[in-house]
């Protein structure tokens, strides 16, 4: 008897073995219902026919291609979806469609087997969508979500992952205005919903912590904004970034969602009892600067210097006229390709092990990143990260833990407080003299009579590094209390510390100058700490043919900068620069602290009946304090709702072309708490002296949240068995209870004092998203995806502007970006100059007479992507284009002593051409110049169309591989900027008439490694 319970015993053992670890389609794929025919009666070559009927998640397929694997024997199946065909016990059916996935499964002795098949659309519509404190399915979400994944992040060379999402999301903003490494981008969710800049900034959480979004300022002005708060992270270690757009996905996060809200997700282990799994990953390549402006040359440049002085009636002197008296008048030098025409040489490595056991899985990676900067000198930018994901899960699948830790350092070298470094590459006459002598020392016997320094001085003595450290940690709980109610704990730390240090020696300065200047130095710290502690409770219940989720939370979130910045001067010697005992005087220029404090109360509640109707409801109490004490407390809600009309039985008969329906629209309230830190407190400062104290700010405890309400309508479609997948939405934001500068008569001493004033904004637009598969087979996969973007700023309201201190930047009725420029009243042909309309005739100009108004801001934008693939080989691109005005780059008055673009040199015609004012160095030119170019006459067409990214991808055959012990290796190459498309004349199209270098054109070319 004991033996046969252990006969018993083994025989369950192999059962359960073959069923559970026999990978599909061998065993996991036998419906319910199939026939078999006894193996005893069949012989291996003996045939007999087999039936069956093939379907997807709408019903009978008909045309799907039934074939025996390695023969030419097959057949398709009918208009019901049925199939007959004659077969062995043998062999493997293959089933195939396009847009579906492939399946094969065994014969097997069957007599009847019925088959579903898979779309790949469908599956993505499957896909779980990070919606913050909870997670959707995409075809089932009721808000307006935007992702990305990692395979459209990783590889790119870049140091902002916000980089990663120009062009591919709908409604989303994102310029870059500065080529050098690490400077953050300008995002806009939606437009701009604040009169303020400072309150256009969206919310960033990573890993469920949030980070302070504004840029990190007080290092060198060679970052346009400063530097971005995301650039420590690793690239390599995001798994996806998701935007949220409307009131249903962002009301839930209250005043922190007013400006959208973007969530980054770093990667997870592989699984649970999964076997260690080593990824490795470089890549290498160069970049360079993507445009630069056609400008004079030597020859182009003198003429219009000599006519100058004939229009002006005098002869050239050595004290004014230098470039045309002193400096050799064949010398030609590009002071862009000099200045900012260098060659950045990009290594990224980054390597990663990941895998686990029953209960915990894990993921350990680092990343080291270098890239060089296309100025003279050694500057480079280095950036090293570390990451750790755990995940555990206790035996009885009750208690979860989820850990997260992120580490970055970078240390950029750019150089020191250098504005005026880019516009003079652009200024500079092209016969200026060389930078260096013949021993390599800076040359300054020609510069020193001129009215400029030597640039490159401004390079080899004046030093700086930026150095920053990113801590980010997570840690969520879980215990699931009952069946349908778990309790969970998310707890987040980040302490973001960055050093800036400049070494300026009085040698940047030409000799002359020497003697009166100092050596000098500038040292800041900036400090951010912050934590958040939100317990929740989150209820799962199915109801009848529905299922509702709740939500119950709450937020406690504190955090506290520090800004120092000290000035040391008087050093005896270069040497000693940055040690401030060394300095003849300290000079604290600024000492803050700050602390911010965050508390509230939120809920959710989630519905869904049938799978086909869909309700969705948020609310959030939120506590800021920045509010007085009467003022700190505000309530924020959200509804939402979507239908999938294409469930309902009177559109099943349209399943052949309409696979996918849904209706969605949301509508609620967010707030708005971007303000400094104690605005409504009476704030006073010391004097210079001691024992002394001066007023700096009024007090007003009565002002409150700005409030942003959002409505949105949008339908999803899918045709064709989901090959096109077509989302259309409309959305309008109205922001109002403006938190801007009330002004104040001088005689009070302040200028503003912090108010709400009933100004309203209003964002509204269409955004467009399509995706196809153009074409799929067993080999070849082409897919594309485009979206478009029609956004509409206006301020509808805002009473009594023309007293306020935005008289001269807005109009009511208008966008926010504008520009207020004059009127254009061509050529003076009494005086050959610029002229404009002097409007109300007081013979004075100013904002009284700028009546023109041009918008600035893009009319719509978007991006078209094509992927495609055959067999092991794979090649993507996408493509931006924006539609936008800009200004050019402001060239200094033509006839002076800087330089043209080769536009102006070519309509200027020597002169003969009415249109242009008379090359001169006169006082009136200048002015005439001036207001020329801040009329609507100035302002150009700044659209492009952009080649954004381009890859092309490898896969090598796996079996020699396994022989080297290695489980994948693809190689790839990547380019970045490769082409833009543009009749702008100016130095960077993406942010016009700025003096930044655009982005950089890159290639890279690398591998990676799966053990």
């Amino acid at each position: 008897m004991k033996n046969n319970l252990e006969y018993r015993s083994v025989i369950r053992l192999c059962l359960l073995y073959i069923c559970f670890l026999v990978p599909p389609p061998y065993f996991a794929h036998f419906p319910h219902g199939h026939c078999f025919n006894s193996f005893s009666n069949l012989t291996i070559q003996q045939q007999y026919q087999i039936s069956g009927t093939v379907t997807d998640s709408y019903g009978p397929m008909p045309g799907v291609h039934v074939l025996i694997k390695g023969t030419n024997i097959g057949t398709f199946t009918d208009n019901e979806g049925e199939y007959f065909l004659l077969v062995s016990n043998k062999d493997i059916l293959v089933f195939s469609y396009l847009g579906f996935h492939t399946r094969e499964l065994p014969v097997m002795g069957r007599t009847i087997m019925d088959v579903q098949m898979q779309s790949e659309v469908t599956e993505l519509q499957e896909v779980e969508v990070n919606a913050g404190y909870y997670t959707v399915k995409e075809k089932e979400r009721t808000g307006s979500i935007s992702r990305v994944t990692a395979a459209e992040i990783e590889l790119q060379p870049i140091v902002s992952p916000l980089e990663a999402l120009q062009g591919r999301m709908a409604g989303v903003e994102v310029v870059q205005q500065n080529g050098v490494p690490g400077s953050a981008p300008i995002i806009r969710i939606r437009g701009q919903n604040s009169l303020r800049r400072e309150g256009n900034y969206p919310l960033y959480i990573i890993d469920g912590v949030p980070i302070i979004s504004t840029p990190i300022t007080g290092g060198s002005n060679m970052y346009s904004d400063g530097i971005d708060p995301l650039s420590t992270l690793n690239l390599s270690n995001i798994q996806s970034i998701e935007v949220l757009k409307d009131a249903d996905a962002t009301a839930i996060y209250g005043s922190r969602g007013a400006n959208g809200v973007v969530l980054i997700t770093t990667k997870k282990g592989t699984g649970y009892d999964k076997k260690t799994v080593v990824e490795a990953r470089w890549y290498s390549g160069l970049g360079t600067v993507s445009n630069k402006m056609e400008l004079l040359d030597t020859q182009q440049y003198l003429s219009i210097r000599r006519t100058a002085l004939e229009n002006d009636g005098r002869e050239a002197n050595e004290t004014s006229d230098y470039d045309l008296l002193l400096w050799d008048q064949n010398r030609y030098t590009d002071w862009q390709e000099e200045l900012f025409g260098g060659t950045s040489t990009i290594t990224d490595v980054n390597i990663s092990a990941s895998g686990g056991n029953a209960t915990t899985s894990f993921r350990l990676g680092g990343s080291y990143h270098r890239e060089d900067m296309v100025f003279p000198g050694d500057q480079d930018y280095n950036k090293i990260t570390g990451g750790l994901n755990l995940n555990h899960l206790s035996e009885n699948k009750k208690f979860g833990l989820d850990l997260a830790i992120n580490y970055g350092k970078d240390i950029s070298g750019v150089m020191a407080n250098s504005s005026n470094f880019i516009r003079t590459a652009f200024s500079l006459p092209p016969n200026a003299p060389s930078l260096y002598n013949d021993d390599g020392s800076v040359h300054w016997d020609e510069w020193t009579y001129s009215a400029w320094d030597n640039p490159i001085a401004g390079i080899v003595h004046r030093k700086a590094m930026d150095e920053g450290y990113n801590l980010l940690a997570n840690l969520g709980l879980s215990y699931q209390l009952f069946s349908d109610l778990t309790f969970k704990l998310n707890t987040g730390y980040t302490h973001l510390d960055r050093e800036y240090r400049a070494f300026l020696s009085k040698d940047q300065y030409n000799p002359e100058a020497q003697e009166s200047a100092e050596h000098s130095s500038i040292a800041t710290q900036r400090d951010r700490k912050s934590w958040i502690l939100e317990p929740q409770l989150v209820y799962t219940k199915k109801v009848g043919n529905g299922t509702i989720d709740g939500l119950l939370g709450a937020t406690f979130q504190q955090s506290k900068n520090m800004t120092l910045s000290i000035l040391g001067t008087g050093y005896i010697s270069e040497s000693l620069l940055g040690d401030l005992s060394a300095a003849e005087s300290a000079n604290v220029d600024i000492d803050e602290i700050t602390e911010y404090k965050y508390n509230a109360l939120f809920a959710r509640l989630g519905y869904n009946y049938q799978r086909k109707y869909f309700l969705n409801l948020t609310g959030r109490r939120d506590g800021s304090s920045r509010f007085g004490p009467n003022k700190r407390f505000a309530n924020f809600w959200a509804v939402g709702g979507a239908w999938i009309f294409s469930e309902e039985m009177a559109v099943q008969h349209q399943r052949s072309f309409l696979s996918f329906g849904k209706l969605r629209a949301s509508y609620g309230t967010t707030g708005n708490d971007q303000i400094a830190d104690y605005g409504y407190l009476d704030a006073y400062e010391a004097t210079p002296g001691p024992n002394g104290l001066y007023p700096t700010q009024l007090t007003n405890p009565d002002y409150s949240w700005e409030e942003n309400k959002k409505l949105e309508v949008a339908t999803e479609l899918g045709f064709i068995k989901d090959r096109i997948h077509l989302a259309l939405g409309w959305y309008r934001n109205r922001s109002s209870n403006q938190l801007v500068g009330y002004p104040l008569p001088a005689t009070t001493g302040f200028n503003t004092v912090q108010a709400n004033l009933p100004a309203t904004v209003e964002n509204r637009g269409w955004e467009l998203e399509l995706s196809t598969v153009n074409l799929r087979d067993k080999e070849l996969i082409w897919q594309t995806t485009f979206n478009i973007s029609f956004p509409q700023n206006k301020l509808i309201r805002y009473p009594d502007i023309d007293q306020s201190s935005y008289a001269n930047r807005y109009r009511v009725g208008h966008p926010l970006n504008i520009g207020l420029l004059y009127q254009y009243n061509g050529v003076d042909p009494e005086t050959g100059l610029y002229s404009v309309v002097d409007v109300n005739g007081d013979e004075r100009y100013d904002y009284e007479d700028r009546k023109v108004i041009k918008h600035l801001g893009r009319q719509y934008f978007g991006g078209v992507g094509n992927n495609l693939s055959y067999k092991e080989l794979s090649f993507s691109f996408l493509c931006e284009f924006v539609k936008q005005n800009g200004y050019p780059n402001y060239m200094g008055l033509p006839g002076q002593k800087n330089v043209q673009t080769a536009a102006f040199y070519n309509n200027w015609q020597n002169g003969n051409n009415p249109d242009i004012q008379n090359v001169s160095e006169s006082y009136n030119a200048s002015l005439a110049y001036d207001l020329f170019y801040q009329s609507g006459q100035s302002l150009t067409d700044a659209s492009y169309i952009r080649l954004k990214t381009v890859s092309l991808s490898y896969d090598l055959p796996n079996r020699p591989l396994k022989k080297i012990g290695l489980n994948g290796c693809k190689i790839f190459v990547q380019a970045q900027n490769l082409l833009t498309i543009t009749g702008y004349k100016g130095l960077n199209v993406a942010f016009p008439g700025g003096n930044s270098i655009p982005s950089l054109r890159t290639i890279t070319i690398g591998a990676q490694f799966n053990l």
